[in-house]
Order: structure tokens, then C-alpha cells, then sequence
């Protein structure tokens, strides 16, 4: 039995249709190939699928599609404007707050959900606001740099 959604994604209105059990990652990157919404654990332990929902960080591994019916969904790839980046994902990249880059669309996407209901987040914010979201190579130093950096260019709407 399949089941008709209708989502805007990264502001486009998008339908498909899907199975009760379809994870909204899994619509995102199979039906849409938005691929830069990221698979790592499938159990909302790491926290790299994170993607907004009507403004809120979710994570979808473990977000069924149908939950997104009428929602507007914002993925990585909805965040900058032609060749300009978000100020979030231009301080990521200005203040090293990626390596591998496997967890930075998760960040990113956490960390804008963060700032929008704490604009001006200290260290102890940003380590809360990111708590479920596991980076494997860096030291979090510069994420927490770059996610400072990010709130003030998103206030001023300037790059990190």
C-alpha cells in the first residue's frame, strides 16, 4: 500500500508516493537524490541525517516520509543562494569546523536550528544544541568555533 506526500523541499513542492515504513531520509535521497542528507547510524545516535521541519532540527532516519506530509522540509542542499553560502556552511568552512565533511551537513543543519531560538549561543549552549550529532574526526574546537562564527553572520546575514 502506498501512501501520496506532499512536501516543499528546499522550497520546490514535491509529491511522490511511499510506503508507510519510508524514512523521510530515505525519500529525500532516493526519490528527490538529495543526497547531501547523510545515512550513518539509522538509529538517531549520530545525528548526520539531521535536515529542518518546519524550522526544527529532526532527524530523518527515524522521521517517516508520510510524518512530512504537507511540511516544509530544508536540507544541506537548500541552504545557499546560487554560489553564496549560508553563513552557518561558509564559518564551517572559514573556521575548520569539518574534516571529513561526513557529519557537516548534520551540523550545519543542527547548529541553524540552534541559533534561531538561541541567537547568540555560548559554548555550553553550542555543546547542548549539538548533543546527538558525533563528528569522528575533529576535536569539536572548531565546530564550536565555527558555529559562533556562523550565529553572528547569520544576525549581520554576512559568511562567517
Amino acid at each position: 500500500m502506498s501512501i501520496a506526500i506532499t512536501m516543499t523541499v528546499n522550497g520546490r513542492e514535491v509529491s511522490g508516493s511511499v510506503e508507510p515504513r519510508t524514512l523521510l531520509v530515505e525519500f529525500l535521497r532516493e526519490h528527490l537524490r538529495l543526497t547531501g542528507t547523510h545515512v550513518g547510524c539509522d538509529t538517531s545516535q549520530c545525528g548526520a541525517c539531521v535536515v529542518l521541519m518546519d524550522g526544527a532540527s529532526v532527524k530523518s532516519c527515524t522521521t517517516l516520509a508520510v510524518q512530512g506530509d504537507g511540511a516544509t522540509i530544508t536540507t544541506i542542499e537548500g541552504l545557499a543562494n546560487g554560489t553564496t553560502l549560508h553563513p552557518m556552511q561558509q564559518a564551517f568552512n572559514d573556521h575548520h569546523g569539518l574534516q571529513c565533511g561526513f557529519c557537516t551537513p548534520g551540523m550545519v543543519m543542527s547548529a541553524i536550528d540552534l541559533v534561531a531560538r538561541v541567537p547568540n549561543p555560548t559554548d555550553a549552549d553550542i555543546r547542548k544544541g549539538l548533543d546527538g550529532n558525533l563528528c569522528r574526526c575533529t576535536g569539536y574546537q572548531n565546530i564550536l568555533r565555527a558555529v559562533k562564527a556562523g550565529a553572528q553572520g547569520m544576525q549581520t546575514g554576512m559568511g562567517g
